[in-house]
C-alpha cells in the first residue's frame, strides 16, 4: 500500500471515529433534553380557559392544568349535597383537549371552620381560622375528599356518565394551598397540617389504592414568616416542613410528593430556595421524594420599585428563559416532577403581581413569555 493511500485510510478512520463521537455527543445531548418526566410542563389557570384555549395550551406542550377545588363552593351548606358542576367543567375541556389535571383541594364552608379576618390585611381578607383536622370537620373534609375520588378517579362517576369525554382519571392530589402562609389558613400550624395530610391520604387511599398525595404548595419564603407575632403568621418553607415532620409521627409514608411555590425577584435566586428544601427531606431520611413546583412566575407589568415581580414583556420572558433553563437542568438532582407557570391569563386585583402573571394577556393574546414556555415545552405556539 502506497504512502499516499496510508495518509487517506487513516484520514478516513479518524474522521468517521469524529463522526460517531459528534453523533454520539448529539444523541446524549437530545436525550438530556428529554430526560424530563411526562406532564412535567403544567400551567395555572386565573379564570377557566375556554374549549378553544385548553387547545391553544396543548399545542403549546402543556401538559397539565392545576385548579383549585374548594370545598366550600362544592358543599355550601352543612349536610347539603356536593354539587360538582363547577370542576366538571373545567375537567371535561381539560380532558377534550389531552391535558391532565391536578386539583388542588382546598378551602373550608363556614360551616365547618368559623372564617377570620387575616392578621395585618386591615379587615379586607378572611381566611379558615384553622384546617378542618379535627373534631366534626375532619370527618366532614375526610368525606369530601373521599367523594372528590369518588368523583373522578379510575371508576369515577364523571367517567361513567360522561362517555364522550376522554377517559384521564385524576391520581394526583395536592392538599391545600400555601398552609404556612396566613392567607390560607388564619394560624398556620405545621401540626395541625400532618393531621390534615394523614386524614386525607386515608381518605383517598380509601377510594383509590393508586391516588397519590402531594402537599400543598408552601411559599418560599414570606415576609411575615419574620415578624415576631404569636402564634406565627407565616413560616418559611423548610420551617414549616421540618416542624411537620417531627410533629407528625409516621408522615413520611402519608404522602408522595413535596409542592413549593419559590417565587423570587430573579431566576438565579431559585436554587438556595430550592435547595433549602430539599436538605429538609435528606435531614428527615426523605431524600426520595420528588418535588413539585406549583406555582413560580413574573409579571409582565412595568417594574416599579415596590414590586419585585414586576419586569416587563420582556423582562418576563428572560425571567421564565432562565428559571426553565436551570429547572431542567437540575430536574434530576433536585428530583423535580413538575413545573407550574403562574399564571395562563391576566387577573386585575387577584394578588400583587396577578395583573401580569399571565403567558396571555386581553382577548388571550400571547406575550413574549408564551413563545418561551413553547420552546421548552417542545410545542407549538
Amino acid at each position: 500500500m502506497s504512502k499516499a493511500r496510508m495518509r487517506i485510510g487513516r484520514e478516513a478512520r479518524a474522521w468517521t471515529a469524529a463522526l460517531a463521537v459528534a453523533l454520539l455527543g448529539l444523541a446524549v445531548f437530545a436525550s438530556a433534553a428529554q430526560a424530563v418526566p411526562a406532564t412535567f410542563w403544567g400551567v395555572v389557570p386565573q379564570a377557566t380557559p375556554s374549549d378553544e384555549q385548553f387547545q391553544q395550551l396543548k399545542r403549546g406542550g402543556v401538559d397539565s392544568s392545576r385548579i383549585p377545588v374548594e370545598w366550600g363552593g362544592v358543599q355550601p351548606l352543612k349536610g347539603g349535597p356536593l354539587n360538582w358542576s363547577g370542576p366538571d367543567g373545567v375537567v371535561t375541556r381539560a380532558a377534550n383537549a389531552g391535558i391532565e389535571v391536578l386539583p388542588f383541594l382546598t378551602g373550608a364552608p363556614a360551616w365547618a371552620v368559623p372564617s377570620v379576618w387575616v392578621p395585618g390585611s386591615h379587615r379586607t381578607v378572611k381566611a379558615p381560622a384553622h384546617l378542618p383536622a379535627s373534631g366534626a370537620s375532619a370527618g366532614a373534609w375526610s368525606n369530601f375528599i373521599r367523594q372528590a375520588a369518588l368523583r373522578y378517579g379510575p371508576n369515577g362517576s364523571f367517567w361513567a356518565q360522561n362517555p364522550a369525554v376522554p377517559k384521564r382519571p385524576i391520581r394526583n392530589w395536592q392538599i391545600w394551598n400555601e398552609e404556612n402562609f396566613k392567607y390560607f389558613v388564619a394560624k398556620p400550624n405545621p401540626a395541625e397540617y400532618g393531621r390534615l395530610v394523614k386524614l386525607s391520604y386515608t381518605a383517598l387511599k380509601g377510594v383509590d389504592p393508586g391516588a397519590k398525595l402531594i402537599l400543598g404548595g408552601m411559599f418560599a419564603r414570606p415576609k411575615d414568616a419574620l415578624s415576631k407575632a404569636k402564634p406565627p403568621r407565616a413560616y418559611f418553607a423548610t420551617d414549616f416542613l421540618n416542624q411537620m415532620y417531627e410533629k407528625t409521627p409516621g408522615i413520611k409514608a402519608k404522602f408522595n410528593g413535596v409542592a413549593l411555590h419559590p417565587y423570587t425577584g430573579r431566576f438565579q435566586e431559585l436554587t438556595p430556595q430550592i435547595e433549602e428544601v430539599r436538605d429538609i427531606l435528606v435531614a428527615n431520611k426523605d431524600g426520595g421524594k420528588g418535588l413539585w413546583i406549583t406555582e413560580l412566575g413574573w409579571s409582565s407589568q412595568s417594574p416599579t420599585p415596590s414590586n419585585i415581580f414586576a419586569k416587563g414583556i420582556a423582562g418576563q420572558a428572560t425571567q421564565l428563559k432562565g428559571a426553565f433553563s436551570l429547572l431542567k437542568g437540575k430536574q434530576a438532582p433536585w428530583r423535580l416532577q413538575r413545573i407550574y407557570w403562574f399564571s395562563v391569563d391576566d387577573q386585575i386585583g387577584s394578588c400583587n403581581f396577578c395583573d401580569g402573571s399571565g403567558l396571555f394577556g386581553d382577548g388571550f393574546v400571547p406575550k413574549k413569555s408564551w413563545f418561551s414556555f413553547v420552546k421548552f415545552a417542545g410545542g407549538t405556539p
